[in-house]
Parts: structure tokens; sequence; C-alpha cells
């Protein structure tokens, strides 16, 4: 039990703990710059089990349940940010009688901190470890694959795939297992020539080292040499960070919106069990990898804050969007039936990753195991 608190839960709780503080620091600091009174600041939910009150009336908090956090604002009826109909119309410090471009801007800062934070450890790293490159040049072409029947040849260099440039290999990797059995233009350098090939990736399921598997595409190429490390300049290393956290977010979106039409599994979905231990298994590899990790995870965050789901930031900016184009706020019963809707998406989808993680630790069988 220690060794699983130590190894899986504390990683977990940590990288979580830094990420939800930096989105709702975002928030916060944002708020503060519009002239909005801030109640609460807490990191988690639930009881509180370590607080204080700073000198402008906030009271900063940790909470039991470590799952999310939240900034409660003047006007606020509770976390979600719903309007407190009780307070006074004319209070200036109230989060709702500010500006529609202030709430927005507001709203937007958590996802935006949580994308900031991530180019900011890419940056970090990129400068102090160098970049990881390995050249799109190809090594190995398996029999019977999809380069193969292409024509692709070992020593083609793919220099672009569907009009993406490609600078190595990684990115031909990306670009290939997103695109589940849909045909890439590759641009192929060889002997001195552009030449283009048409080929369709092969769907594979594949295990992920961590006891999950996923669809991803293989077009049947190998690299012709191991990664190296590039030296990057912080100026460099900014650009190639923005660059990561960009093609990150939109793989995401990718295989989100494959999820939608069929073509990947929803099973694929992590819960808290699930992320728990891939937070675990990384953090084996060293405090390089678990701080990369919470890169990709803090991308994850802000993105899924953006859905225009009620209750999530995504759906705030939606309500203020049909603000800006009525001239006035939606009703009251609306946006009450939003939350509601907004609620029960969130909740929906939460225990939908929390049964795939049921499923795949075989946690079902042992709780069954017990009563029989």
């Amino acid at each position: 039990m220690i060794d699983l608190i130590i190894g899986y839960a504390l990683p977990f709780v940590a990288v979580l703990t830094v990420l939800v503080f930096v989105h709702e620091l975002g928030h916060y600091l944002v708020a503060r710059w519009c002239g909005v009174a801030v109640e609460t600041f807490s990191i988690g939910f639930g009881r509180e089990i370590y607080g204080w009150n700073d000198s402008r009336g906030t009271r900063w908090r940790v909470s039991i349940l470590p799952f999310g956090g939240y900034v409660k604002f003047a006007g606020d009826q509770g976390p979600a940010s719903t309007p407190d109909r009780a307070a006074p119309a004319d209070d200036p410090d109230n989060f709702h009688n500010k500006r529609l471009w202030q709430r927005a801007a507001v709203v937007v800062a958590g996802p935006a901190a949580n994308f900031l934070f991530a180019i900011f450890i890419f940056a970090a790293l990129f400068i102090s470890l160098g970049q990881p490159q390995t050249p799109a040049r190809v090594d190995t072409v398996l029999p019977d694959s999809a380069a193969a029947q292409a024509g692709l040849q070992p020593g083609d260099l793919i220099v672009a795939a569907d009009g993406e440039t490609v600078d190595d290999f990684g990115d031909i990797r990306r670009i290939v297992a997103v695109n589940l059995d849909r045909e890439l233009d590759l641009a192929v350098e060889r002997d001195g020539e552009v030449v283009h090939f048409v080929l369709r990736p092969e769907v594979v399921e594949i295990d992920d080292g961590f006891g999950r598997t996923s669809r991803v595409g293989r077009i049947g190429i190998t690299a012709v040499a191991q990664s190296e490390y590039r030296s990057l300049g912080p100026l460099e290393a900014v650009g190639e960070a923005v660059e990561r956290t960009w093609e990150t977010t939109t793989a995401t979106l990718s295989a989100v919106g494959d999820m939608f039409i069929g073509e990947r599994s929803v099973q694929e979905l992590r819960g808290p069990l699930g992320i728990a231990h891939l937070s675990g298994e990384v953090a084996q590899f060293g405090i390089v990898s678990l701080v990369n990790f919470a890169a990709f995870i803090s991308i994850s965050l802000g993105l899924i804050n953006l859905f225009p789901i009620p209750m999530l930031d995504g759906g705030h900016l939606l309500f203020y969007a049909v603000e800006a184009v009525r001239g006035r706020p939606l009703g009251e019963a609306t946006q009450e039936i939003g939350y509601r809707i907004g609620l029960g998406l969130v909740v929906g989808l939460m225990l939908l990753a929390t049964m795939n993680d049921v499923v795949q630790f075989g946690l079902a069988d042992f709780v069954t195991g017990l009563f029989s």
C-alpha cells in the first residue's frame, strides 16, 4: 500500500495540484486586474483541510478532494460561477456586473494559463536538455506495408505530409498516428528531387506500455538513426515550444473528433485512476519525464475546459457569445437548464472514463470476488 501511495498517488496528486493551481491562478490574476473581488481560491473540493485569509479578504484553501479546484468571485452563488441573484446589483466588485469583455477575459484566462504553462515547460526542457531530433529519413520499409505498396524506399527523406512540413521522424509519426484509414500525401526527397506518394495508413491496436490499448495509424517504416539533441537558444526554444503545444492540441482535437465519428473507441478515455496509473509509470523514468508528462496534461486540461459545455469555461464563453449577439444575457431559467445539462454531461463523461479504468485494471472482478 505504501508503495502504491508513493509510486502512483503522490505523482498524480502533485501533477494535478500544480496544474489546477496554474489554471485557477490565471482566473484569479485577470479577475484582480479587472477589479473583481475574489472570495475563495480553492485547490480541491469539499471540506477545507487548510486555509488562510489574505489582506484582500480572499480565502486561500486546500480541500479534501484533490480533483480540481475553483475561484469564487464576488457575486457567485457557488464554485460553478452561477450568479447569486441576492447579490447587490450595483456592487462594482461583483463579477457579473463587469463588462462582457472583462468577464470573458477572466474565464478564458484559466485555460490560457494551462497552455502558457505547457509552453514554459517545453521551452525550459529545450533550453536545458536540447530538442530531440531524428531525421525523417527512411531506414527500412516493412514488406506488404502501406509504405511498400506506395513505393517508398530506404534512404528517402520525408519533407512534408499533407502539406505540413516534416522536420524530424517524430513529426511523421505524429501525423500518421492520428490519421486513421485516411489517405496521406507524402512529399519525399529522392536523388535531389521531390516525389509525391499517396498512401493509406494501416490501423493497428497498440499497447501504450501502461495497460491500455489504442488504435493508431501505421505506414510501415523505421527511422535511419537514433534521436540527437539539438541545443536551442531562448527565443528558438519558445518558438519550438509553441509549435509543440499547437501540435499536441490539434492531435488531441483530432482524436476527440475520431471518437465522435466512431473511428476511435471511447474506451481510450482515461479517468482519475488511469491518469494516476500513468503518472506513476511515467514518474519511474525520472523527474524530466514526469515534467514533460505534466505539460501534456496541462494542454489537455486547458483544452477540455474550452469545450462549449455549461459548467466548464467554454460553456461560460458560449453564454457570453450569445449575450454579445442578443445584446443581453440569457434568461435565468435558460442558464439554469444549460448548467444542469452541462453538469449531466460532465458527470457522465467522468463516469464513462472511470468505468474504463475499472474495466482496464480489473477492479470490477476484484470487487465481485470479495462478495463471492
